[in-house]
């Protein structure tokens, strides 16, 4: 007899609809599987009959094939159990067929019958909503993940044995909720009032998070620079539930969630040492898997001692930081995962840090040269911001004067984030930084002054038309927080300042 569930796999962050398919007949007793499997996958076979065995289902000899389908996919992962195990039952007449066809079923089995929770429910929930299903069947430790999933029925099982009663009778397990949530107590995240002077730091990483605008701060050791890098995520707007979805996404496939399941709803800051590989940054692996940019997607990627990195792996950032995503290729398919990460970057002017003070710098202008010469020129081009982060003096630091706190900042980039909704409605949101050519020349429009000193930077600078548009974005990002409708010469001159004014000796 033939049946059909309904399951998922996961590639990249995206799911795609897997048909298991069974068919038992009269013959020489054996179990195949088919569809392009992993070693995983076809392990199923063991977990499956034992499971079923120790389940009270004593699977009569016959002649038992699995398929699933489509079968030009590379199905890997445990997450095929419990479908596979349903789908024999459905064939050997144990279940409500009826019920099974907008039902969607994800888990792996153990040889007990015991179902274990699989990473990447959250897509695979997503996926069974837009197909239409009914409800979804899902290992209990996945079941609030699944639930952050409106529109669908989620239907958390403990054994294959509940499983197979409901399918039966339609009761719902009950389980026995064992997963002790952890009382919230918040950590206290560092402030900005804590960071003493660097007002023009303070004021550059306040424009950046507005736009959310790529920074990369230049100044010798001990400035402030991570100090101030650190305390950016705080002061960023509050994330969309699009946003947390997105996030939380990622973050499901590699098994990363928070233990209760809910969703990531704080933007990430990720800090990755400078000795990390290209496929650790970017992703990568046999079964691709996110890279640290796609883990700080919606946040902060955070890049400290820059030219430590090894250049060809600063070189990679180039395509996420254009296009927002991060596209990996292997065995004839593209694994596509989210980027839009905002890039902050620090870094000392030469080896011993200390440039341009030579009282203190012994540096040969050589070895500074070389020292900044790691990072490319195309990847320092895609800097929305450069500053200088200087020393401070004794009387600088000490003195006693009323910081701007990370609330007060926070609630100017709240206010510029509604202003750049208001200027978009009807459209889909897009922080200044991420204006495409159309919303450059709609809402960055310069008047007769403006354009008079843009094409005097534009020749003296020699500019790129990348560097020109940024500086646009960065303008326009100024005048939301001044909430002024047009771009105005002080704006412009903020926004070059920001990018001349850097510490890059070339």
């Amino acid at each position: 007899m033939f049946s059909k569930v309904l399951s998922a796999a996961v590639y990249g962050v995206q799911s795609k609809v897997v048909q298991v398919e069974t068919d038992i007949t009269n013959g020489l007793p054996s179990f195949s599987m088919v569809g392009y499997l992993s070693t995983q996958v076809k392990e199923a076979q063991e977990r499956v009959r034992t499971a079923l065995k120790n389940s009270g289902i004593q699977l009569q000899p016959k002649k038992i094939t699995v398929n699933l389908s489509p079968a030009d996919l590379h199905k890997s992962g445990t997450g095929f159990d419990l479908p596979i195990a349903i789908a024999i039952a459905a064939s050997y007449g144990l279940v409500d067929r009826e019920r099974l066809e907008d039902t969607f079923i994800i888990g792996e089995l153990s040889l007990n019958g015991k179902i274990n929770g699989v990473p990447g429910i959250l897509p695979m929930a997503a996926k069974a909503r837009s197909i239409q299903c009914s409800r979804c069947i899902v290992p209990w430790q996945n079941q609030k993940e699944a639930r952050a999933i409106e529109g669908i029925e989620v239907i958390g099982a403990e054994t294959l044995e509940q499983v197979l009663t409901y399918l039966q009778t339609g009761e719902i397990p009950k389980i026995e909720e064992n997963i002790q949530e952890e009382a919230e107590n918040p950590k206290e995240k560092p402030d900005f009032y804590e960071v003493h002077g660097q007002d023009g730091a303070k004021r550059a990483a306040l424009v950046a998070a507005a736009g959310f605008h790529n920074l990369l701060m230049i100044g010798p050791p001990g400035a402030g620079k991570s100090m101030i890098a650190s305390r950016i995520p705080g002061i960023l707007p509050s994330m969309t539930e699009e946003e947390a979805i997105e996030l939380s996404a990622i973050y499901s496939v590699i098994g990363k969630l928070p233990p209760n399941g809910s969703l990531i709803k704080e933007r990430p800051f990720r800090a990755p040492h400078h000795t990390i590989t290209a496929k650790a940054l970017c992703g990568g692996g046999t079964i691709p898997g996110p890279g640290e940019i796609s883990l700080a997607h919606c946040g902060v990627l955070f890049l400290d001692e820059l030219p430590e990195f090894h250049r060809e792996t600063l070189e990679v950032l180039r395509q996420p930081l254009e296009n927002g995503s991060m596209q990996i290729h292997r065995c004839g398919y593209t694994y596509d995962f989210p980027a839009q990460f905002m890039l902050v970057g620090a870094m000392n002017p030469c080896p011993c840090g200390f440039y341009p003070d030579l009282s203190r710098c012994h540096c040969s202008y050589t070895a500074v040269r070389r020292y900044q010469e790691k990072i490319s020129m195309p990847l320092l081009d895609r800097m929305d911001m450069m500053i200088e982060v200087s020393a401070l003096s004794y009387p600088q630091w000490n003195q006693k004067t009323q910081e701007m706190s990370s609330t007060q900042m926070r609630k100017k980039v709240e206010r510029v984030r509604e202003i750049q909704k208001e200027r978009r409605k009807g459209q889909s949101f897009l922080f200044n930084s991420r204006m495409g050519n159309q919303e450059l020349e709609e809402y960055c429009a310069l008047g007769t002054q403006e354009k008079k000193l843009m094409k005097k930077a534009f020749d003296e600078l020699k500019m790129s038309a990348r560097g020109y548009t940024k500086i646009l974005k960065v303008a326009r990002t100024v005048a939301d927080l001044e909430e002024k409708e047009q771009i105005q010469t002080e704006h412009l001159q903020e926004a070059l300042c920001y990018r001349i004014g850097n510490g890059i000796y070339r």
